[in-house]
């Protein structure tokens, strides 16, 4: 990978802001010292396996537990009826979302364990305690559930039709929500007077998240205490603790949540899963450890899946090509039960995107969210952002073919000037920075986009056939309020830092530890991060819509400024010198026009071996700040991809891959390079790979690796990434986030370097994923065409 950042935006400490410092977790998971869920073993635990319905849809009219229950090692058995008694709550999601006619959304109450109807293949309906794992699992499968299936419903479009099978009594159509967002009058308007309406119909095909790690969960209960503790995997420890109380009916100081290392998560890991419910009233049952680890086969069916979004979109555009308006209207699959941020994903999110870096002065959107008898559909990285950008960007190249327009003179042609900051876009969001028509230029140079007829030409002589496609894109971020950011000088001379996002890949111990080393003036090695037991932290609101950077670096940007305001009283002190004397230059105190000098972390330390201080000085330069605000930051990039499409096989390479990206202040440019990298595979392996298929009976038939392909190193292009920053003015560092972005400038670029290679040979376009059997045969259908 490619990285190239302007010198001017790099600091010119070795470990502070803007310094490519590799990543300090590496070494220690590199050597297999990491600590994940499955590594805790906590002495005498005993271990939960799940039983769960195989099948998609019907009515749940016993459970035979005898023969589970007479098999070696089995400890106990607990189905609905003994949660219930527990008395725990149901969980549904939150958000106040309403249809267009003002009704409330519609909320589906999921306990852990099904009562009365099982809705998805793989819902649990029981759950078998037992001495050993193997125990469990074999006890697991001699259950025997009498189950009357139903006619079932997998997607979306067919859920939302007259007489499809009705998963709840009180869901009329199966559709929770019916969302609408613009004027319609107004929108209506504009179609009616475009010279050009260009109108696609496009499938944001279904993901199976697939983190790296499987879900896992150790719970322990302290009967005397009354008190819970849960070693799980999570993106913020101190919602966790705030979700489980909730549901267990206790205080929040009643349950303790640790989750250190965790492999991967993109949005599904922050949920409380209906195993972890049974496992901490297994242990609270049985005063022992109970402990569940996921398998794979498994995680298909019982992890949140992503995306599965279908619409019908259209953009109007005048005689000159200035866009007049957009507008989807479609559906989006929310599968058995609503999950915490499922409905919102294709309502807001996707409204906030649809105008982009675009003039676009009316945007329209339909949704209606629909429950189908699949797996429960949640956040997955970007969740909303990149479908959004990929709607635009796949009319706005669909538009230039219609029109005869170059493709980058269309966009440029509706552009938002930097001279327009800060704009006021039509869904509601305020862009503070910016300068997109300079990012599109840069991008097509980088590219060599005037060079790609040679590509092509060369790409054909080996019987290719080659493709381009630009994806520019904005990503609204999520606001960051309320985040902790602490720091605590320890006596052996370090430095602890405390704040509630959580690290599952970010590199997060890395980047906060520059902020804080450059502000401080402390060895960035001196410096550790605490955000992994909720007992150590006072708030937080976890990692997710790409803010932990204007969330958590903010919060030690600001606490930082608290501490050197009580060292500098501290120094005067120990400097014996006036406090209006001292000055802080190159990460030391001193007295000006002297060369006497004093640290940080020695003011630290001579503060904590106590005695007499006069009034003024502090007992100790610990700080614990609270954050309170960091509006949405406005990421945006411009993607450049090329494809070479095997019409043999119908096998699609990406060849070349250019990013040119606005983030703001890179902290550390190497992080970001990565989170780029790895949002760009996973957008290609949508794109081009990641088929999940479910059978109209509600069979996952993707259910494995076998059938569910994912990105590898030999389909991966060498990303070239380039940084052309204009700070955030929102927030102290002047950073975007950018751990999402990956995806949103993939998806769109690749699918339209694919469009583009295949209608140069007069093949039709295609949806997600484009896997070498669908190019194959659109490819065959089109020669049956012109045959």
């Amino acid at each position: 990978m490619n990285i190239h950042v302007d010198d001017e935006h790099l600091a010119a400490m070795k470990f502070g802001v803007g310094q490519a410092v590799p990543r300090a977790e590496d070494p220690a998971l590199l050597r297999g010292e990491g600590c994940y869920t499955d590594d805790v073993v906590i002495e005498g635990q005993v271990y939960l396996a799940m039983v769960r319905s195989p099948h998609a849809h019907g009515v749940l009219r016993g459970i035979d537990a005898d023969a589970a229950r007479a098999m070696p090692g089995v400890l106990a058995i607990y189905t609905a009826a003994d949660l219930a008694r527990a008395g725990y709550k149901p969980q549904t999601s939150k958000l106040p979302l309403k249809s267009g006619d003002g009704t409330p959304m519609h909320k589906t109450m999921r306990t852990a364990l099904a009562v009365g109807k099982v809705r998805f293949v793989g819902d649990p309906v029981a759950c078998v305690v037992a001495r050993s794992a193997d125990q469990a699992r074999a006890a697991a499968e001699a259950f025997v559930l009498d189950i009357e299936a139903l006619d079932c419903v997998v997607e979306s479009r067919d859920g939302a039709a007259p007489g499809a099978p009705q998963l709840y009594d009180d869901v009329p159509n199966n559709v929770v929500l019916d969302y609408v967002f613009g004027d319609t009058t107004k929108i209506e308007e504009a179609f009616a007077s475009a010279a050009h309406v260009t109108r696609l119909h496009l499938v944001n095909s279904r993901i199976v998240i697939n983190a790296m790690e499987p879900r896992a969960v150790v719970a322990q209960y302290d009967a005397a205490e009354q008190h819970f503790t849960m070693h799980v995997q999570t993106q913020g420890v101190v919602g966790s603790r705030a979700t489980a109380a909730e549901v267990l009916g206790v205080a929040s100081d009643k349950v303790r949540i640790l989750a250190k290392n965790v492999g991967g998560s993109f949005g599904m890991k922050g949920a409380l899963f209906p195993e972890y419910i049974c496992a901490l009233h297994a242990s609270r049952e049985l005063n022992l450890p109970v402990k569940w680890t996921d398998t794979r086969s498994d995680s298909f069916v019982s992890d949140h899946h992503g995306r599965d979004h279908e619409f019908a979109l259209e953009l109007a555009l005048d005689a000159q090509g200035h866009f007049l308006a957009v507008r989807g209207d479609g559906t989006a699959n929310m599968g058995a039960y609503l999950t915490s941020f499922g409905p919102l994903i294709p309502t807001l999110n996707v409204a906030k995107h649809l105008n982009s870096v675009y003039r676009t002065p009316l945007i329209g959107l339909r949704t209606r969210c629909v429950l189908t008898n699949t797996v429960p559909v949640t956040a997955y990285r970007g969740a909303g952002r990149p479908e959004g950008n990929y709607y635009l960007e796949r009319l706005i190249d669909t538009a230039a073919r219609e029109m005869g327009i170059d493709a980058a003179e269309l966009r440029r042609l509706n552009h938002i000037a930097p001279a327009a900051m800060p704009y006021k876009a039509p869904s509601g969001s305020v862009y503070d920075s910016g300068d997109f028509p300079a990012i599109l230029a840069e991008a097509l140079e980088a590219a060599d986009w005037d060079g790609f007829a040679a590509r092509e030409a060369e790409s054909t002589a080996r019987g290719q056939w080659r493709g381009r496609g630009i994806g520019q894109f904005l990503e609204v971020t999520a606001p960051a309020s309320n985040e902790l950011g602490a720091i605590r000088f320890e006596a052996d001379g370090s430095v602890t830092i405390l704040t509630g996002t959580h690290d599952h890949g970010q590199g997060h111990g890395t980047s906060f530890a520059q902020i804080v080393s450059e502000k401080l003036g402390v060895p960035f090695e001196s410096i550790h991060l605490m955000q992994t037991d909720s007992d150590a932290l006072t708030a937080g609101g976890g990692t997710g819509g790409s803010k932990s950077l204007m969330a958590s670096g903010s919060a030690f940007f600001e606490a930082s400024d608290l501490v050197l305001e009580k060292a500098r009283a501290a120094a005067a002190h120990f400097l014996e010198a006036s406090a209006g004397d001292i000055e802080f230059v190159d990460g030391k105190f001193a007295i000006s026009g002297t060369d006497r000098t004093i640290g940080v972390i020695e003011i630290a330390q001579r503060l904590a071996i106590g005695g007499p201080l006069p009034a003024d000085v502090p007992e100790t330069l610990d700080v614990s700040h609270m954050h309170a605000l960091s509006p949405s930051s406005y990421p945006n990039g411009c993607h450049i991809a090329e494809v070479e499409i095997d019409n043999d096989t119908g096998h699609v390479q990406v060849v070349r891959y250019t990013a040119v990206n606005d983030f703001g202040t890179l902290v550390n440019p190497l992080i970001v390079a990565g989170q780029i990298q790895g949002g760009v595979l996973q957008g290609i392996g949508q794109c081009l790979m990641e088929r999940t298929v479910y059978t109209p009976d509600g069979q996952l038939a993707s259910g494995s690796f076998l059938d569910y392909a994912m990105t590898h190193a030999d389909s991966a292009p060498d990303v070239r990434f380039i940084s052309r920053p204009s700070p955030a003015r929102t927030n102290p560092l002047g950073v975007k986030g950018c751990g999402e972005a990956g995806c949103a400038g993939s998806m769109t670029s690749v699918m339209n370097a694919l469009t583009d290679a295949l209608a140069r040979h007069n093949v039709r376009a295609l949806d997600m994923p484009a896997t070498p059997l669908i190019v194959f045969d659109a490819i065959e259908e089109a020669r049956a065409h012109s045959a």
